[in-house]
Order: structure tokens, then C-alpha cells, then sequence
């Protein structure tokens, strides 16, 4: 079965999840509407990266920071449309949103203290298996019918 990827609406969904569902945890996201928003995602923040390591300043930290609730909003329901608890995206977000800041902040000093080098690198190892396995959740069909978390969705992207 081909899927067709319509650039346009892909972009136009993700602009309606960062403005129309900023803090929305409620309710089930299907997967294609899922994985449309995360390309979206990774395609801006390869942008992101490449203009900021043209003008060298911490761009990626303050977009992944912008984007940190509609990514973990989105994130937890699709974890609802497959039966599983919205709250296991703060496996992966909490250490994701400390390892960022800690980024930042060491971007704004522009200075790196090597005591937190141990603790980025074990933050990356948790961020690490926390999505792989999140990833592995959020690739799975979703509940056919009403689920505890609400109706099956409707495709939007």
C-alpha cells in the first residue's frame, strides 16, 4: 500500500498541533497524523541545526524547548490510541527537557564544565532507551473503537 505525503498539509497539520493543541494531552492521535508531525519535526530541526551552526547561536535548544508540550502532547496520545498511558512520555521528555537546558545554559556561557558531561551522557542513555522503547509503543495499530482514552481518531494529515 503506497501513502501518498502531501508536503503542504504535512506542515499545515503540524502548525495546527503547535497552535491548536499546544498542551493537549487528552484524547488519541492515529499514527499516520503521529508520524506526519515528526517528520515535520526532525525536517525543521535539521534546518534549525544547519543555520545554527552557520551563525553559532543556540537555535535547536530554544526550538526543541518551543516544541517540548506539543511533543510530548502529541506523544501521549498516540500512546492513548494504542491502549497505553499517555504519562509514559515523560520517560523520555523529562531527561530530553533537563539535557536541553543543561545544553542551553552551557551555549549561553559558552563554556563547558566537564562535571556535566557524565551527567549529559547518562541523560542521553536514559533519553535513548526511554524513546526507542516509546518508539516501539507509538508504532503500533491503534485501538480499533473507543478506547478508555476516547473515540478512534480520525485521520487529519
Amino acid at each position: 500500500m503506497a501513502m501518498d505525503f502531501d508536503l503542504h498539509k504535512a506542515i499545515q497539520y503540524f502548525q495546527t498541533v503547535v497552535t491548536k493543541h499546544y498542551t493537549d494531552f487528552q484524547g488519541r492521535v492515529s499514527r499516520r497524523d503521529f508520524w506526519t508531525y515528526i517528520a515535520v519535526y526532525i525536517a525543521l530541526a535539521v534546518i534549525v541545526a544547519v543555520v545554527q551552526g552557520l551563525i553559532g547561536i543556540a537555535l535547536l535548544a530554544l526550538v526543541q524547548l518551543a516544541l517540548f508540550l506539543p511533543t510530548a502532547g502529541i506523544t501521549a496520545r498516540r500512546l492513548q490510541d494504542t491502549g497505553a498511558d499517555g504519562g509514559l512520555v515523560w520517560l523520555v521528555m523529562a531527561p530530553v527537557l533537563i539535557s536541553t537546558a543543561i545544553g542551553f545554559l552551557a551555549g549561553l556561557t559558552l563554556s563547558f564544565d566537564l562535571l556535566l558531561l557524565p551527567l549529559l551522557l547518562l541523560l542521553s542513555v536514559i533519553s535513548l532507551v526511554a524513546a526507542i522503547y516509546l518508539l516501539y509503543l507509538c508504532s503500533r495499530p491503534g485501538t480499533p473503537g473507543p478506547n478508555l482514552y476516547g473515540p478512534q481518531p480520525a485521520l487529519s494529515a
